[in-house]
């Protein structure tokens, strides 16, 4: 055999990334968006655009000559304005110091493993939850260690004494998305302070996705480890502008860390993508300081949303489903179903509507679907007509 063939039945790409399965979220929307009639709730997204004060903060920068190279961790500007609204929100002490400026929360997500997860060390994490923390894990070489939330009397529940026991010595992240998504779990203060407690004890890093932090209801925010923890604690929070502004697009997230680490992610920055786009960074200043008001807007149109698609589901004998918390999720099964992705390409086929298979959560079987609930009443009582005309008998 020549060396050139040799070379080309060798895997040209590290192993880990050719075996990666594709996104079954993208799978089910790719060749269905802007088919006529469609109703896409696939994405976790609004079905709202950025509202105009945010869009015109971007646009006057822009014209305003901001556009060039931002300091890797964000403008201080920014910086300063995310440690404002984070002291207020919780009532917590907080300076531009520990703040980060990423350009998304994914991208938060993946510095953090970046920072933490090597190959032979471990992350625990409940599940189900969004398949690319899983990813990035894999990415990096580390082992994912699922703990499943169980369904009870309609309510989502973690047992924490399952999450420690997946706890071993190769170790290093204990992982929390909450409220979570695709489920709308919400992790209590009690359990909270029960999990930063356990890390101290072990000398784990514990890495809270807190992005949906602010679509909860009837309260103001969903409890956060910022509300219990020293500044010094091994606690890596991410959050976004994507969801509470309808930001999806703008791809603009935030870090709140140890402020030790300030020169290491400047340097992660750097090598992942030097900084966020100085616009947007000017629209999210603007985002925090004058969209309380759009929030609440949001927050009410999504709890009735959710109060509707709730009732409706739960009637069906043959839907189970769980009661959201937080985010603007609900997942349930479907009895009789075999095969979730298949299903979800006939919903498209058949029925013009957008879901999402549970699998791609890490469900522990087949049958499990994700709808998002961020639009209008009248459109989501289409989509669940139309998914109940084609449950499998």
């Amino acid at each position: 055999m020549s060396q050139a063939a040799k070379q080309s039945s060798a895997a040209e790409l590290r192993q880990v990334i050719e075996e990666m399965p594709a996104s079954q979220i993208r799978e089910v929307a790719n060749n269905a968006i802007g088919l006529e009639g469609m109703i896409p709730l696939w994405f976790g997204e609004p079905d709202v655009s950025t509202p105009e004060f945010i869009c015109n903060a971007a646009a006057e920068a822009m014209r305003s000559g901001r556009t060039f190279y931002t300091p890797n961790r964000g403008i201080p500007e920014l910086r300063d304005a995310i440690a404002a609204y984070t002291e207020s929100l919780y009532g917590i002490a907080m300076t531009m110091d520990r703040v980060t400026v990423m350009a998304s929360g994914m991208s938060g997500i993946m510095v953090s493993h970046q920072l933490l997860v090597e190959p032979a060390t471990n992350v625990v994490c409940p599940v189900p939850l969004w398949p690319n923390v899983r990813g990035t894990v894999d990415i990096l070489g580390g082992e994912f260690r699922p703990v499943p939330l169980r369904l009870v009397d309609q309510s989502w529940q973690l047992d924490l004494d399952r999450l420690f026991d997946a706890v071993d010595h190769r170790t290093r992240v204990i992982f929390v998305n909450s409220p979570g998504n695709p489920t709308g779990w919400m992790m209590w203060s009690d359990q909270q302070r029960e999990v930063l407690e356990f890390c101290r004890a072990r000398g784990l890093w514990l890495v809270a996705d807190e992005v949906y932090a602010r679509i909860v209801y009837g309260m103001k925010h969903a409890p956060s480890f910022l509300e219990h923890a020293d500044t010094e604690d091994r606690l890596i929070v991410i959050n976004s502008f994507s969801k509470p502004w309808a930001m999806t697009g703008w791809r603009l997230g935030w870090l709140i860390t140890p402020d030790r680490f300030g020169k290491t992610l400047e340097m992660m920055n750097e090598f992942n993508f030097a900084g966020a786009a100085t616009f947007t960074q000017i629209a999210g200043i603007t985002a925090l300081q004058e969209g309380e008001e759009f929030i609440a807007a949001q927050i009410a149109r999504y709890e009735r949303a959710r109060d509707l698609v709730y009732e409706r589901l739960s009637k069906n004998p043959r839907i189970q489903i769980g009661w959201p918390e937080g985010a603007f999720y609900a997942f349930f099964s479907v009895e009789g179903m075999t095969n979730g992705l298949a299903f979800c390409k006939q919903l498209v086929r058949d029925a013009r509507v957008g879901l999402v298979p549970g699998t791609t959560f890490g469900a522990p079987e087949e049958g499990w679907l994700r709808l998002c609930f961020a639009n209008q009443l009248e459109t989501l009582n289409t989509a669940i007509d139309r998914l109940e005309a084609c449950l499998p008998s």
